[in-house]
């Protein structure tokens, strides 16, 4: 009797409901009630398809690095947002340059570690993701908060690694597969 009901009890805890979505490797599956019939319903991902195989292995590299990357950049966007809406309380240049400084500190602070293990393919999506989440270029966003010399300091050193801090996002034709993934990412397909 003890052996019946551990068996039971075992299967019960390794059975799973039917009833809930759950994630297969072509997509999301749930059951679905039709007239009295229960109907697998599945939501394919995408599917892209190349001629050549490094551009598959591009393709997904590119995959990798939005996963890492535009996270960031959407924190980027909303630090912004919070440092311009903090900045219009403040009265004088002076407090909203020491106000500059100490967000530099707590930026540097917390971002440092992460962007030091960031690939160069990733800093320079990283940049064009900015421009596209801020509207502005990362070179502009250093010049308004930081002064003239150095965003020219950064941009040079950008150059030395072969990055731009001028570079804009383009959704209509350069980062046109960007902007596709971006939008699957945000709907959970990626």
């Amino acid at each position: 009797m003890k052996k019946a009901i551990l068996i039971a009890i075992l299967l019960l805890a390794a059975a799973r409901p039917s009833s809930a979505q759950a994630l297969t490797e072509y997509g999301q599956a749930r059951n679905v009630v039709i007239d009295g019939d229960t109907v697998v319903l599945i939501q394919l991902s995408p599917s892209f398809v190349f001629r050549k195989a490094v551009d598959t292995r591009r393709f997904a590299r590119l995959i990798y690095n939005l996963k890492r990357v535009y996270p960031i950049a959407k924190e980027a966007n909303a630090t912004l947002h919070a440092m311009e809406a903090h900045m219009e309380t403040l009265a004088t240049k002076r407090e909203k340059q020491i106000f500059v400084k100490e967000m530099e500190r707590a930026l540097k602070k917390k971002y440092t570690p992460v962007l030091k293990k960031m690939t160069l393919s990733q800093g320079k999506l990283l940049i064009k993701l900015i421009d596209r989440e801020t509207d502005q270029t990362s070179y502009e966003l250093v010049k308004e908060l930081r002064g003239g010399f150095r965003a020219f300091f950064w941009q040079s050193i950008a150059r030395l690694f072969g990055a731009n801090l001028k570079d804009t996002y383009d959704k209509e034709g350069e980062d046109m597969m960007v902007e596709e993934l971006i939008r699957l990412y945000e709907a959970g397909l990626l």
